[in-house]
């Protein structure tokens, strides 16, 4: 397992979307759950992708600093040194939602810094790094995204952008559940003419098709894979037609669009095939593997109560309160299930050799 180099990481996107599979990309908080994730790419053979959000990133730094770009710094910095020792596989490293608010403190602090690592000639500290304008006039979204693309390029890494919204709540930002949570092939057409398709940068876009962050009850969340399809396809015949630049060789003509699946925690197996069928190529995981991590603690707790708690003057039994033996639990159900992400996305025992 080694850490992705931009160029490795470039044909890992290229791989899957040719191949028609997605990576799993795992939010992680900690170096427990690197663990779990790390391990489950292992087990299933498949290369992937770890992030941090906004909040995962001030949480990584401590209680007393809460600065997200030490947080991010440390945390690359460890993922890096663990990654290296296992081979096989290739993960890359990635910063999750960084909505306006976040962007002067977080996202281009950051890709300054990896531009001058870039500039002494070494490889970025991260891979991608996603701008979430989201919440603004699609036209300033754009923007915004332009000049983020041209610090991506110079830093050597890839862009990530959210055209559209999601619905749900995640690390604070929330949005309703409606009819904004459709892109529409128009706003495909903007992107292309406004960040090209890969000639000025590479970079990855989110566009929503019903998508919700968080777990909801079956019925409340309205996937519109197809909606996906009618975006690549509408931009594939305006490249055809000459309206937009062509996206250079090695692009599959009917998937100009590199896609990312926010919100696919408990998505039905139907609805993320179609969209991987469409040319996604990642797909975020959190509520799930969240759940997978502390359900499996919760139980060590209420099976172990009266160890893990001094009960009626009695000691305890230190090996089961000790934090590495639950923690241990947390990290096999969760690296369990990001197994069960890389089959589902067709992403296991796919690892590029």
């Amino acid at each position: 397992m080694t850490l992705a180099t931009p160029e490795r990481y470039a044909q890992m996107l290229d791989a899957a979307r040719s191949g028609s599979y997605a990576y799993p990309a795992i939010n992680v908080t900690s170096t427990q759950t690197l663990n779990a994730a790390l391990e489950g790419f292992a087990e299933a053979e498949s290369d992937g992708i770890i992030q941090v959000s906004v909040g995962g990133a001030s949480y990584l730094s401590g209680r007393n600093l809460a600065d997200r770009v030490v947080g991010s710094i440390a945390f690359a910095r460890f993922a890096k040194e663990v990654i290296d020792q296992y081979p096989g596989i290739t993960v890359a490293l990635h910063t999750d939602h960084c909505a306006p608010q976040y962007l002067d403190e977080w996202v281009r602090p950051l890709l300054a810094y990896e531009k001058d690592q870039v500039a002494r000639g070494q490889d970025p500290l991260f891979q991608s790094h996603m701008w979430d304008g989201s919440s603004l006039p699609l036209g300033q979204n754009l923007n915004i995204a332009k000049e983020l693309l041209e610090d991506s390029r110079a830093a050597h890494t890839i862009l990530e952008i959210e055209v559209g919204t999601v619905g749900g709540e995640e690390d604070g930002h929330s949005a309703a559940i409606d009819e904004r949570l459709y892109s529409s092939p128009d706003d495909g057409l903007r992107v292309v003419d406004e960040l090209g398709l890969g000639e000025r940068g590479r970079y990855m876009v989110a566009f929503t098709f019903g998508n919700v962050h968080g777990a909801y009850k079956p019925g409340v969340v309205k996937l519109r894979p197809d909606l996906l399809g009618e975006i690549q396809n509408r931009t594939a015949r305006a490249v055809g037609a000459g309206r937009v630049p062509s996206p250079g060789p090695g692009v599959p003509g009917d998937k100009p669009f590199l896609l990312v699946f926010h919100g696919g925690s408990g998505s039905e197996p139907a609805d993320i095939a179609r969209a991987v069928s469409y040319g996604v190529v990642k797909m975020n995981i959190d509520t799930d593997t969240q759940y997978a991590f502390t359900r499996a603690i919760a139980g060590h707790m209420f099976a172990n109560y009266d160890k893990v708690l001094k009960i009626d003057g009695e000691v305890g039994a230190k090996n089961e309160y000790d934090p590495r033996s639950w923690g241990r639990e947390g990290e096999d159900r969760m690296a369990a299930r990001v197994v069960e992400a890389c089959r589902r996305l067709g992403s296991a025992g796919r690892a590029l050799k």
